[in-house]
């Protein structure tokens, strides 16, 4: 674990950061060239890409102090702080803006949420990268398997003495969401319009539903955690947007007549 990166007299560069802003740019330039291979304007995706991504730092941070907030754990200063975030929270903003952006920038809207579901499943498992070297609470419950990580260096503080390892969670999901990635580069030029997306929603929800059963986030109800509902929600999302997919262009992908191979 490396929750620091380097130190520049009072300015730090934090792995949790670097991380975030990388799984950003990578995500963000396959998307953008997956909407240019469909005809769309790359510079307005990007402005869209970036507002999104604003968006949905801000509403992850907004969620996550609010909830704690509300289990008398958090502070106002926390508020402006750089801490603390949750990732559906900033999907679902992200996404609403973006969908906001598409009407107001007169884009296609299933290219753009076809292109966005790209980039997606790659930026969040960079992004998990992060959450392991920074050791921000993300990891899962005691385990003697020999790939169990000791996160004694975390910023969110080691709860477990010397010796304990645990599950490396966050690993976990950047494997899973690298697989959806791979699987829907090899499939995109030949899915329907909002095809792309729904299977980023669908794939991307059932391996985060999984996985939440190797962490130790607290149970809400029914015996599933608060990321378990949200990942139902989304993989009904999905698959509405599979569903619909499938009444548009019969099989084939929705590809302006100009675009790239």
């Amino acid at each position: 674990m490396i929750p620091i990166l380097a130190e520049i007299g009072p300015v730090k560069l934090y792995s949790y950061g670097l991380m975030m802003a990388l799984g950003f740019w990578l995500g963000a330039q396959i998307a953008g060239r997956e909407h240019e291979r469909r005809g769309g304007d790359a510079d307005r995706f990007w402005k869209l890409a970036l507002l999104s991504f604003v968006a949905a730092l801000a509403t992850s941070h907004l969620y996550w102090w609010g909830r704690e907030a509300l289990s008398g754990r958090a502070e106002i200063a926390e508020l402006l702080s750089g801490s603390g975030h949750v990732w559906f929270a900033g999907m679902i903003g992200g996404l609403l803006t973006g969908w906001w952006l598409v009407r107001r920038f007169e884009l296609d809207a299933f290219d753009v949420l076809d292109s966005a579901g790209m980039g997606l499943p790659l930026g969040h498992a960079i992004g998990r990268i992060g959450c392991h070297l920074a050791g921000d609470g993300d990891w899962g419950r005691v385990t003697e398997m020999p790939w169990g990580v000791a996160y004694e260096r975390a910023i969110a503080g080691w709860p477990h003495p010397p010796g304990v390892a645990v599950h490396p969670t966050p690993l976990y999901e950047t494997g899973a969401y690298t697989a959806v990635f791979l699987l829907l580069w090899g499939v995109r030029r030949r899915t329907p319009p909002g095809a792309l997306l729904g299977a980023s929603l669908v794939l991307t929800s059932i391996a985060r539903f999984l996985i939440e059963f190797w962490r130790v986030t607290p149970v809400v109800g029914a015996g599933l955690t608060e990321a378990q509902w949200v990942a139902i929600g989304l993989t009904i999302v999905g698959a509405a947007l599979l569903g619909r997919s499938r009444t548009l262009s019969g099989a084939s992908p929705k590809t302006k007549p100009e675009a790239r191979a």
